[in-house]
């Protein structure tokens, strides 16, 4: 499998998706994406994200405006596939290895509004966590956790360059300060 994946959020609304949006990087985030494209530009999004990747590492990018089309021309021209996560799609466990097995980076769109019926034309694979309405957030949790095996739940990612790191604990809260 390609080390390189990346999501795209597609149809950010920025005077209603903010807190969606921001969970939808910080999954893919920690989850084990490099990084996440917006269709649309909100600068105060990117300033945050940016900012849970300074504290807490990554390599992460945040890529901001742009057409929802040229993002995925410029991915496919450069080799990459193209994996639509909707609830319509085939199921996730039909399609997981053949995903896995390809060695073509991966970007993983993640809908906000009303996909348009081209993505699903263009998309190498429409899959679905449920048939089911659920959430965006949760469909790519669990399409990252089956793509890297489960990684980021035994803690088998490694961020660089972190100033902080939580200290795992049965009860309260530890937060330590790195070294860098």
């Amino acid at each position: 499998m390609s080390k390189e994946v990346a999501i795209l959020r597609y149809g950010h609304r920025p005077a209603r998706d903010k807190r969606v949006s921001t969970h939808t990087a910080l999954v893919a985030r920690a989850f084990g994406a490099d990084g996440i494209f917006f269709d649309t530009t909100d600068k105060e999004l990117k300033v945050n994200i940016e900012g849970v990747v300074e504290r807490f590492g990554g390599p992460f990018f945040v890529e901001m405006g742009g057409s929802w089309s040229d993002i995925i021309e410029r991915w496919q021209t450069k080799g990459g596939e193209v994996i639509h996560l909707t609830m319509y799609g085939l199921p996730l466990p039909e399609v997981i290895e053949g995903i896995k097995q390809s060695p073509k980076k991966k970007l993983i769109i993640v809908g906000s509004e009303k996909v348009p019926g081209e993505i699903y034309q263009i998309s190498e694979y429409n899959v679905a966590v449920t048939n089911q309405p659920h959430s965006e957030i949760a469909a790519l949790c669990i399409f990252l956790d089956r793509l890297f095996e489960g990684n980021a739940v035994r803690g088998s990612i490694q961020f660089k360059g972190a100033k902080l790191k939580i200290i795992p604990t049965a009860r309260g809260k530890r937060v330590m300060e790195c070294n860098s």
